[in-house]
């Protein structure tokens, strides 16, 4: 252990690994499900919440709020929110986390007012905020930043008709907290579509919103005018932790089985990466990925050289492209992938590159990937949650030692990869903490 830096893995790469992988509860149906915890008084359990650094962060920000937050086991907590406070918002848990915008709406409509600093997370190009203003202001709110943090303040949420200027996941759910416990009924045109905006939407009409439209760009919630019910609610399967998987079965797997897969979740993420070869079966509610896979490239019509690109719901997952990235660099063939949403999400190939990846940078958002190449293992440092996953899948199929640095932001989005990898027969050991 003591040849491992800090907060490392070390990575013995070429093993074939076989199994079942059970996927996790969804980070980013998890945070907002939690922040939304705050629309009532009355208890609420949530369950199947992932173990991973963001989600404790949140339960620790709300604790901050003054709620009460019990572990009910290992995959569930219950959570009070009856007396809250926010004057005592730690503010510095807030700044690390991008997810602490969610408290925006919630505590707007429960409180009246509040005060944010802008949030922290993922280095990945810039990541407006205006759209989940324009939303607030929209509804009735006060949106005032000064440099160094954001207040709002209202005297009452209204129930309005709203075009959002961009389907931006986190600000639709901002709005459709807050319209959840405003007075009247809130439409939302260019709603965001995502599995996690659907599945908060669930938790949000069992805890007494009406809410049509979700999972479409035009959503309608009827809002109670105050405070909401109490719930019991499971958070969805991670289709996005399912989509790095699949990318790692077929970059390294013999057959990896993921159990209790939500299919319509899943079938866009199969669609994209099965243009780079991936090959799955579908049995009785799992996805099966078979050892052997024949990765290359499906060339357009006239043998042109095709494009992968990501988009909003039911588009290709931008969280997804560092996954895509690292198959392409073991498929037969060339691809340009286009990251169209956040203009530095590409910056960790130079990585890829020193591991023996092809791979042309061409701007912020376009790289051309030749393969398939032998990669050989190195010492990398994850610069954020997917491409730190990308980067453990290529250290898991390279050849020899590689040391993956700053892991505690692979960790912030994925739990326990050390000990649910290992059980497959990866070979990776974690350095102490940073």
């Amino acid at each position: 252990m003591s040849r491992i830096p800090p907060d490392s893995y070390l990575v013995q790469g070429g093993r074939r690994l076989s199994g079942t992988l059970q996927p996790a509860g969804s980070k980013n149906a998890a945070l907002p499900e939690l922040a939304a915890t705050l629309l009532t008084d009355r208890p609420v359990t949530i369950r199947n919440l992932p173990k991973i650094r963001d989600v404790q962060a949140m339960m620790d920000i709300l604790r901050s709020l003054g709620a009460s937050v019990e572990r009910q086991d290992g995959q569930s907590v219950r959570i009070t929110a009856r007396n809250i406070d926010t004057s005592g918002l730690d503010m510095e848990l807030c700044r690390r986390i991008r997810a602490s915008i969610l408290l925006a709406g919630p505590l707007l409509a429960r409180c009246g007012s509040l005060r944010l600093p802008p949030p922290g997370g993922d280095v990945i190009g810039r990541r407006r905020l205006d759209t989940h203003f324009m939303a607030l202001k929209r509804m009735g709110a006060g949106v005032d930043f000064d440099g160094t943090s954001i207040t709002l303040e209202t005297d009452g949420l209204r129930g309005v008709s709203m075009l959002l200027d961009e389907p931006s996941v986190t600000a639709t759910e901002n709005a459709v907290m807050a319209a959840s416990a405003a007075a009247g009924t809130t439409t939302i045109y260019n709603a965001a579509c995502e599995p996690n905006v659907q599945d908060l939407a669930r938790m949000l009409t069992s805890m007494g919103a009406g809410i049509s439209g979700a999972g479409t760009n035009r959503m309608v919630i009827e809002g109670r005018g105050g405070l909401l019910d109490g719930t019991d609610h499971p958070v969805s399967p991670d289709h996005i932790e399912i989509g790095s998987f699949l990318g790692l079965a077929a970059c390294c797997g013999d057959g990896i089985r993921i159990p209790e897969v939500p299919r319509p979740d899943i079938e866009p993420t199969v669609r994209v990466l099965s243009r780079l070869g991936l090959e799955v079966a579908w049995e009785d509610g799992d996805i099966f990925v078979p050892g052997g896979q024949d990765l290359h490239v499906v060339t357009d019509m006239g043998n042109a050289i095709p494009t992968i690109y990501d988009a909003p719901w039911p588009g290709f997952s931008p969280d997804l492209t560092s996954t895509a990235v690292v198959l392409a660099t073991q498929a037969r063939g060339t691809v340009l992938i286009f990251e169209k949403m956040f203009e530095s999400r590409l910056f960790f190939v130079d990585k890829l590159v020193s591991m023996g990846a092809r791979i042309i940078q061409c701007d912020p958002h376009r790289v051309v990937v030749s393969g398939p190449a032998r990669l050989h293992g190195t010492r990398v440092s994850s610069p954020d949650i997917r491409a730190g996953m990308a980067l453990l899948t290529a250290a898991l199929c390279a050849e020899g030692e590689s040391i993956i640095g700053n892991v505690h932001q692979i960790e912030r989005g994925y739990e326990r990869l050390v000990e649910r990898l290992g059980a497959l027969g990866a070979d990776i050991t974690r350095g102490p903490e940073g």
